[in-house]
């Protein structure tokens, strides 16, 4: 298996598929890396030479930002929203949606299972 940026690329997937292994490289810039290094997406992982290996990890190493390094900046990012305290912040505090879902119904992924509340007593139980 090629190793790129850190990640076992499969080696009997096409290169253009294997490239979305990688967190932060999905299938526009798989193809944008690919003609960058001048290699045929339809290549097989395992049929590429060590120089063509070495060609796109540079390419990735040097004009994009993957794996380890995103995951951090994320999170920073999500910590800075926390500390200012803005209405994205608060959200994240809370666990609830970012992004202007509705919560009434739905949201059960932010929320987690539902808490069943106990109803109220009619007056004839309480006798």
């Amino acid at each position: 298996m090629p190793r790129i940026a850190g990640v076992d690329v499969p080696k009997d997937k096409r290169i253009d598929v294997a490239l979305t292994r990688i967190y932060g490289i999905g299938p526009f810039l798989s193809k944008q890396i690919l003609g960058k290094a001048e290699i045929e997406p339809s290549v097989r992982a395992g049929k590429l030479g060590e120089d063509e290996v070495s060609r796109i990890a540079g390419i990735i190493e040097d004009e994009y930002t993957v794996e380890g390094q995103l995951r951090r900046q994320l999170q920073q990012n999500i910590a800075r929203l926390r500390e200012i305290r803005c209405y994205r912040g608060l959200r994240h505090i809370r666990g609830l949606p970012v992004r202007g879902q509705r919560t009434k119904t739905n949201a059960r992924t932010r929320k987690g299972p539902r808490k069943t509340v106990a109803g109220k007593k009619s007056i004839k139980e309480m006798r």
